[in-house]
């Protein structure tokens, strides 16, 4: 029964968080691994265009909730959804348009195009606190849980009850179709795979004629879809802050290069390996040691490796030892 308890416990704090926010950071990590796969630059606006599309979403959710439009007990936020990666795809577009456009017709370097990307980024930064402001922003309603810990200490009778947040299962489900309907698009679609194409050799691939402004357009799209649905999970699940959206960059740039930078199944296993990480290590094992050892050997201290507040430490430092021994991440992706 303790041992039950400490699964449940676990479950509570770890496992079920740990999916949801690898879930979350896999999908980032899908938008940055396609910009380098295929425009061939690590595109750093990527933390803030999560911003941006969530911004948009929220704005769309408080308008549709002040006029008494919901699908509960589902968040109103999925009812924004399309709408907030239609805008973000035109900004994109836009920005491409008016900035990268210019670089990449120069056959710039990518360090340069790298370097645009941080311009963008500090743009982007202070449009998004600019409308929506700077502090932390709440949107979520309807259902809070699937179930929730009372209920399952009445339906069990134990003492410890597992809570399962609707925003937990909406992400875990949303990126397992998202990832799904990707791969078939890469893989079935003749638009995908000329994308494939393009960025396994970009010289034969326009010899072959395949359009390079198409390749381009698309994947702008498939990113403001991916940014958006990745961002406005996070913030549904957690809440919004534009500048905790750009430090998720870190750990969604960590995701994409452990994983192998360019390499899409790559990029989804780095996010759930860099989530679990900072889950593992920064989480309080007290409670859970409680249950698992015996009596003379409970800990007195919270046994916290690292406080939360340094979990984007745990990022940087799986990072770092990824860049140094394997840079080309788990799955083989390209060398930075």
């Amino acid at each position: 029964m303790e041992f039950l308890h400490a699964i449940i416990v676990l479950s509570n704090f770890v496992i079920i968080p740990a999916i949801a926010y690898g879930s979350q950071l896999a999908l980032g990590a899908l938008g940055v691994t396609l910009v380098y796969g295929i425009l061939r630059f690590s595109n750093f606006a990527h933390g803030d265009t999560m911003a941006f599309g969530t911004m948009v979403a929220i704005l769309f959710t408080w308008w549709f909730q002040s006029i008494g439009l919901s699908i509960a007990p589902l968040p109103t936020a999925l009812l924004a959804l399309p709408i907030a990666i239609t805008v973000t795809a035109v900004f994109l577009l836009g920005t491409d348009r008016l900035v990268l456009r210019f670089y990449r017709k120069q056959k710039s370097a990518p360090v340069i195009l790298l370097i645009v990307s941080l311009g963008i980024m500090f743009v982007y930064n202070g449009l998004v606190r600019f409308i929506i402001g700077v502090g932390d922003q709440r949107f979520s309603d309807g259902a809070r849980f699937i179930i929730s810990a009372r209920d399952f200490k009445k339906l069990t009778g134990l003492d410890e009850g597992l809570a399962i947040k609707t925003t937990q299962v909406i992400t875990v489900i949303t990126a397992v179709l998202v990832v799904v309907l990707l791969f078939w698009f890469l893989n079935r679609t003749r638009t995908g795979k000329s994308m494939r194409a393009f960025s396994d050799n970009e010289d034969l691939a326009l010899l072959s004629g395949i359009n390079p402004e198409r390749v381009v357009l698309y994947t702008w799209l498939i990113v403001a879809a991916l940014a958006t649905i990745a961002g406005t999970l996070y913030g549904l699940d957690k809440s919004f802050r534009p500048f905790v959206y750009f430090q998720l960059l870190l750990p969604i740039f960590a995701a994409a290069i452990v994983g192998g930078l360019g390499n899409p199944l790559g990029a989804i296993a780095g996010g759930f390996l860099i989530a679990f990480s900072e889950v593992f290590i920064t989480y309080a094992w007290k409670k859970v040691l409680m249950y698992t050892l015996p009596e003379q050997f409970e800990p007195n201290g919270l046994m916290q490796l690292l406080a939360t507040e340094y979990k984007f430490a745990v990022s940087f430092a799986i990072l770092l030892v990824v860049l140094l021994f394997k840079p080309t991440g788990l799955f083989k992706g390209k060398s930075l």
